[in-house]
């Protein structure tokens, strides 16, 4: 029960996160700027790592979400969570080296991340670029 409502968190965090791309007073005008890419870096920062702890959550609840190719499993915690941030990093990024792949319910949660992944650059280009105001 205590891990659902630690996903259930961390989904709340990534969604507020998100929010910020829609908040009028948080991405500053129509020029590239220092704030701007801050705000951009703590939004992908917490996406990426949100998305890694629920894989690693799920997967400590004794239900797999990751393979790795060529590569022997380790069973040490920070292991774990290595590999689930790598597998969030290039899932969110659209890299996918191939090197891991998700299974079961983790297909579905990297689908779900790499729909946001593609997201951020959009909205915040189109929240940079076009006037919003209302």
């Amino acid at each position: 029960m205590g891990v659902y409502f630690s996903i259930l968190v961390i989904v709340f965090c990534i969604v507020l996160s998100l929010r910020e791309l829609f908040i009028p007073d948080k991405i500053k005008g129509k020029k590239v700027s220092a704030e701007n890419f801050f705000v951009l870096a703590i939004i992908y920062a917490t996406v990426m790592i949100g998305f890694g702890l629920i894989y690693f959550l799920i997967d400590s609840e004794g239900h797999p979400v990751l393979v790795e190719e060529e590569y022997i499993a380790e069973n040490d915690v920070l292991s774990k969570v290595e590999t689930c941030l790598y597998f969030s990093a290039i899932t969110l990024f659209s890299v996918g080296y191939g090197d891991i792949s998700p299974i079961g319910i983790g297909r579905v949660i990297a689908v779900v991340e790499a729909l946001v992944g593609y997201t951020i650059p959009s909205a915040f280009v189109a929240r940079t670029v076009f006037d919003q105001k209302v």
